[in-house]
């Protein structure tokens, strides 16, 4: 990952938020985006953006195979967590397919029926 001194700081403070970020490839090179890194508490004037796009330093082959898997239909790269491996940051990248429109709908009466029995339970033990 290339990050500037004010970033590589709040990282390793955990100052990292992955929610709404993705990879995308472009022109050969792997970027990722929407990743908001806290600026640095202690900063000065040259503190970074939190959520500017950063490049993500990685092989051809590497790149190239992702790019190949993101083509198809519904595929996208989500990047999984942030952690350091000596000095550098490393970013964990996954494949992932996004929901279909009736998954989506499953997945809002589960969690309706949860609510529910939560509530009726809840009742239950006062009464």
């Amino acid at each position: 990952m290339v990050l500037v001194g004010t970033e590589v700081k709040s990282l390793r403070d955990g100052k990292a938020n992955l929610r709404d970020s993705y990879v995308i490839v472009r022109e050969g090179e792997a970027f990722i985006l929407n990743c908001h890194i806290s600026p640095y508490s202690h900063g000065n004037m040259q503190n970074h953006e939190p959520t500017r796009t950063r490049k993500l330093l990685m092989k051809k082959r590497e790149i190239e195979k992702m790019a190949a898997k993101v083509s198809q239909k519904g595929m996208s790269l989500i990047p999984l967590r942030i952690y350091f491996k000596g000095s550098n940051a490393k970013v964990e990248v996954g494949l992932a397919r996004g929901k279909k429109f009736f998954e989506k709908r499953e997945v809002i009466k589960e969690r309706e029926s949860k609510k529910e029995i939560a509530r009726a339970l809840k009742s239950h033990q006062r009464g």
